[in-house]
């Protein structure tokens, strides 16, 4: 799966998390660009991305995002 793939998944995910049809993310999006992206919401975000890719983070991997671009190659890693 590439990351552009997965970006794309990813932006559904936050979509519905955070109940916005128009949410776009780039690799340089932030939590601070995202209206209702706090800490909740973070936490959700993070458990339904794993349910999506089967996959696992560890809190080292979560507190190293900088961006959206971090979290996708996270992905990446964990599924190629």
């Amino acid at each position: 799966m590439d990351k552009t793939e997965i970006l794309n998944q990813v932006q559904g995910i936050f979509r519905d998390i955070l109940d916005e049809a128009s949410i776009v993310l780039t690799d340089e999006t932030t939590a601070k660009e995202v209206e209702g992206w706090d800490s909740l919401t973070h936490i959700q975000l993070v458990v339904a991305i794993e349910k999506h890719f089967k996959i696992k983070f560890a809190s080292k991997d979560i507190f190293s995002w900088k961006n959206i671009a971090d979290l996708i190659t996270s992905i990446h890693n964990k599924v190629n």
